[in-house]
């Protein structure tokens, strides 16, 4: 059980981005800035896990707009110099990416809505014991500086250099690292791909390519540890203008928002940027950075968007594609490899940078994999991450000092679906587990215990019980296809969980209010 949960998916996919697009202004979270998936897929809503009751918190007696305060998200209050800051970090990228600045009332209603989908993760993964220390924030940049073959004090200069504080980059980390996290514990750990959907998909990708599709997953297969990744030859990069259509909308305001759509299409056919009406029009949620969507191949994205842009040559626009969250109009910025052609890709979706892309193994696939067991202890509520180590340490010390059985002990207390299997995890490929998990594992020998890590997912012992050498072509064929059946469901449930969250919290909007008061007016 423990594959689904630590794999198909690479976590932490902002903070390891290789791309220096992680130099953004107030990063936004993985499901809030559409990872490279569908998060506007045309998958309903139905999909995703409830999210918790948010705590009811009376309203205000009056609605008056009150100057200082720009939002009230549950008991939290977002101020107006919080937003204008925001704001401040906001243009300047536009102005970087040569991206026309909206006007700065929408500039800051845009930076809100973000900071109000920003506080309610942070309540919530409060709620839940998440927590991002600062070793793990000092982690997440070491392992962006290296992928971009730079040392931190260089990735420092660079990102001072965009206009960013060093301060404030380090809490964009930490806000990507704690949303992913959140994430990992909510959507996707109840993610399950069968291998009856492996089957179908692979077949599928046969009988739509002529057999190509198995070529073209063998390229994208390469382990991601220790081993060079090939370039897909087909990866697809996308941008978005949406228009969103509330849960429960009548017929008259699907209507009045289809009208909208069209005349944002029209606006765009007639010459109008692309990326420019996507930051003063757009409601999705990478709208600031020109509605850029990143990079991943075509088989990543959902097949409603596939279908839209199957005829579409690179800088061409798709008509109006309805789906469950709304409407969208979907610009192809570049195509068979490389990074968007215009607006750079929020740091979640950033693809890393392939300098040369050095050609796709042939024939035989020789991995060293590793057959491991582990117990898993989670965090909560009522578990802290202390907590949750201390069991660890005296479970460790019973079997070192103890000489209890390590799956014994696995079965009593580890917090995952492999525990009835005494934690045995079976041979794991390189890539195919978290990296705090399989930087613990690749370093120990046969037979070690490791002491207690953190994941995305909690805390670990870890026992190396083999390794081997093997030929795993048709495994990693089979692993990429899982991964990316995974990733087309993963983005959609968050932001399907997170618009569940966002609609049982207790929000008060002011400048929303007093914009539409100054329409109101006119």
């Amino acid at each position: 059980m423990m594959r689904r949960v630590f794999a198909p998916r690479a976590a932490w996919r902002g903070v390891l981005s290789a791309a220096l697009l992680a130099i953004y202004a107030a990063t936004p979270s993985p499901a809030w800035s559409a990872d490279t998936s569908a998060k506007s897929s045309s998958r309903g809503k139905a999909a995703a896990p409830a999210a918790a009751a948010a705590p009811a918190t009376p309203a205000p007696p009056a609605e008056q707009f009150a100057d200082g305060i720009a939002a009230v998200v549950n008991k939290d209050v977002i101020t107006m110099r919080e937003v204008r800051e925001a704001t401040q970090v906001a243009a300047a990228e536009l102005s970087r990416q040569k991206i026309q600045l909206p006007p700065q009332d929408i500039l800051q209603r845009q930076v809100l809505q973000r900071l109000i989908m920003q506080r309610l993760q942070r309540q919530e993964a409060a709620r839940m014991n998440i927590k991002v220390d600062k070793a793990t924030v000092d982690q997440a940049i070491s392992t962006v500086a290296q992928r971009n073959k730079l040392t931190v004090d260089q990735l420092r200069k660079e990102v001072e250099k965009s206009g960013i504080t060093w301060e404030q980059y380090r809490k964009n980390i930490s806000d990507e690292v704690l949303s992913d996290r959140l994430r990992s514990r909510t959507v996707d750990a109840n993610i399950i791909i069968s291998d009856a959907e492996v089957d179908a998909y692979l077949k599928e990708q046969q009988r739509r390519r002529g057999g190509a599709g198995m070529a073209a997953l063998q390229q994208q297969a390469a382990p991601q540890a220790e081993q060079v990744a090939a370039a897909p030859s087909d990866r697809v990069a996308l941008a978005q203008i949406l228009v969103r259509v509330p849960d429960g909308a009548s017929t008259e305001q699907v209507a009045v928002l289809r009208k909208k759509a069209e005349d944002l299409l029209a606006r765009v056919k007639s010459g109008s940027d692309f990326a420019s009406v996507a930051a003063a029009a757009s409601d999705g949620p990478e709208a600031l950075q020109g509605g850029s969507m990143g990079v991943r191949p075509l088989d990543g994205w959902p097949d409603l968007f596939v279908r839209a842009i199957a005829n579409l040559p690179k800088g061409q626009v798709s008509g109006i594609i309805q789906s469950g969250n709304g409407f969208h109009i979907l610009k192809v910025l570049d195509r068979a490899g490389g990074a968007p052609a215009q607006a750079p890709a929020p740091a979640p979706q950033a693809m890393p940078q392939q300098p040369g892309n050095p050609a796709a193994p042939q024939g035989p696939m020789q991995v060293t994999q590793t057959h491991a067991r582990h117990i898993l202890i989670k965090t909560s509520t009522v578990v802290s991450d202390a907590q949750a180590r201390q069991r660890l340490e005296l479970l460790r010390q019973r079997i070192v000092s103890g000489g209890e059985d390590f799956g014994t002990l696995a079965k009593q207390n580890s917090q995952d679906g492999s525990a009835p299997q005494g934690g045995d995890l079976g041979w794991l490929n390189p890539g195919e587990t978290v990296p705090p998990f399989e930087a613990a594992m690749n370093a120990l020998k046969v037979g070690e215990i490791s002491e207690p890590i953190q994941s995305p997912f909690g805390w670990h012992l870890i026992q190396v019980l083999e390794r081997r050498e093997k030929d795993v072509a048709d495994e990693m064929q089979r692993m990429q296809a899982r991964r990316i059946l995974f990733e087309r469901r993963s983005e959609p449930a968050f932001e399907d969980w997170l618009d569940q969250l966002h609609d049982q919290a207790y929000i008060d909007n002011r400048l929303e209010k007093q914009a539409k008061r100054d329409q109101g007016d006119r």
